[in-house]
Order: structure tokens, then sequence, then C-alpha cells
């Protein structure tokens, strides 16, 4: 295991900044920013060295069949941070594992290790970037990352271990691609192996999703927010990019940022289509050529 354990680590949004835990500064700039929040009590700080003892990360197969047994969900409790989970992806070209979480210890690195190790890291936006080199430098493999969102960036590469790519997408392995959506952020991705559509917050899985037999009309499954916790919707001009960036890819299950989010559905792309069009229509417009897409 190779990480920095003195560096700070911003306890809202797990970031690890360059900069020793001896030395803080005012605030965290990934929290300052509009889209994200700062707590109540304050900007405070950790590290990892500060986590050990306290933290442990737990590890369970997203489904049981359809190849979602070869996909494992990666959180930490207590929960850390955004509390967002990774996704070890085991492809027949080798593991990939989509998004990051802040917590690296022996344990899972053993775990992953017995997996098969990494071929690569995929990170959807700069929310989860966290400790993303230490697990790059642990694992010995590149982490992709858009090219729009490099400024949000707060570690200096020395290991060349980022692939910042700017193209509408990017091939990770044989069957696993990253799609370049923006939205939330400009650079925010959405990353797809086999039929299976990892969506990070790029689309926001929403609670009826989860259940959504013989719903009403106009029951959306999904939203898609410039700022989350702060609930600033996209406009509908932003969806519409969003939508033409994923049409031409088929897809029949989504999984989101936290654990349970699966939507399994053959219709589930239909679904996304129409979350859409329902934010946009409660946004006030009924003439959009994004409700002409079908």
């Amino acid at each position: 295991m190779n990480t920095s354990e003195d560096l700070l680590i911003c306890v809202a949004c797990g970031t690890q900044f360059d900069v020793p835990a001896d030395e803080p500064p005012k605030g965290c700039r990934i929290c300052d920013d509009p889209r994200q929040y700062v707590p109540p009590s304050g900007q405070q700080w950790t590290s990892l060295a500060k986590m050990r003892g306290s933290y442990r990360n737990k590890f369970s197969p997203v489904g049981e069949n359809n190849g979602e047994e070869r996909m494992t969900s990666i959180w930490t409790e207590p929960k850390m941070a955004i509390g967002q989970r990774c996704i070890l992806i085991q492809t027949d070209q080798g593991n990939v594992l989509w998004d990051c979480i802040t917590y690296l210890d022996e344990e899972t690195t053993d775990f992953i290790k017995g997996k098969g190790g990494l071929k690569a890291i995929v990170i959807s936006h700069p929310h989860y970037y966290t400790t993303h080199l230490d697990w790059a430098k642990t694992f010995d493999c590149p982490v992709y990352i858009a090219q729009d969102d490099a400024k949000w960036l707060n570690r200096t590469d020395h290991e060349g271990r980022r692939k910042l790519f700017s193209g509408d997408s990017q091939a990770i392995l044989d069957q696993t691609t990253a799609i370049k959506t923006g939205g939330h952020f400009p650079g925010s991705l959405v990353l797809k192996w086999q039929d299976k559509l990892m969506i990070a917050d790029s689309f926001v899985t929403v609670p009826s999703a989860l259940y959504h037999i013989d719903r009403l009309p106009g029951t959306t499954s999904y939203s898609f927010m410039w700022a989350v916790p702060n609930m600033i919707p996209l406009p509908p001009s932003e969806l519409h990019k969003m939508w033409q960036s994923i049409k031409p890819y088929n897809f029949h299950s989504t999984h989101g940022a936290f654990v349970g989010h699966e939507v399994r559905d053959l219709n589930v792309k239909k679904r996304v289509l129409e979350s859409m069009k329902i934010q946009t229509q409660a946004m006030g417009w009924h003439e959009h050529p994004l409700l002409q897409e079908g």
C-alpha cells in the first residue's frame, strides 16, 4: 500500500490536498464552490493517518446475476464525507475501478489484489477525486479523468498516473467506455460496461426509481443537477446535450453513486429520457427540442 498518510483531507468532501496536516488552509476549494457546501460546524480537516482505526471499508456484490456478480460495491463505514461507493468491475480484460473513495487500507488493498488488481481507475467528477493518486500508486494503474475538469485537481501528479482525455468518449478496456455527459461538471462522466451504465450522480437516482411498478405517468426516475446538495437543477439545454451524449449507447441497467442505487429495466434508457422531459416540463418548458426526442 502506497498512501500519503499525513496530507490534508477535507472532512466534508473527502478530497486530499498537497498540504501537510499541520498547515491547514482556511477552506476547501471543492466545498467553497457553489455546487457544494461547508457544514454548519465549519471547515474541518483530517488525514489518512488520523482515520486509521476509526474507519473500515465494506464490500458487497452489486447483484447476483447478469454480470452484476462481477461488480463489487466498496464503501466506507462509518460514513466518510459524501458517502459514495466505488465499484470494482471484473471485466474479461482486467479490473476497472469506477469512481473513488477516500479511505484506503491494507484490507481493501488485499481484497482488490485478490481479485486481480486494477488495470484502470475512472472517476466521474471532481467531488470523487478524493485520494485517487494514492489508489493509482498502490495498484500501479492509470486514472482516467476528463480534461474539462482538470482545474479541480488538487495534487501534483509526479508519476504521470493521470490520463486526461478531451473527447466525447474514451475506451478504457474492450467493452468498457467512459462517456462524457457534462452537466453537473463540464467533464462529468458515466461508464458503460456490457449493458450496464455506471452513472454516479451525473444522473441522480431518485427514490421513485427504485420501485417503479405500476407507477403513475409523470413519475420520474432520475434528476439532473448542477448542485446536488444545494438542489440547483440543470436547464433543458444541458439535459439535451446529456441525452445526445448517451443516445448512441444501449443499456439495461444504471448504477448510481450509492449502495443500492441500481435500476434494472430493459426500458431504463427510455426512463432516462422520460425523466429529462419531466424535469424540463416542471421548469415551465413546453416547447424544447429535448421534448421532441423519442
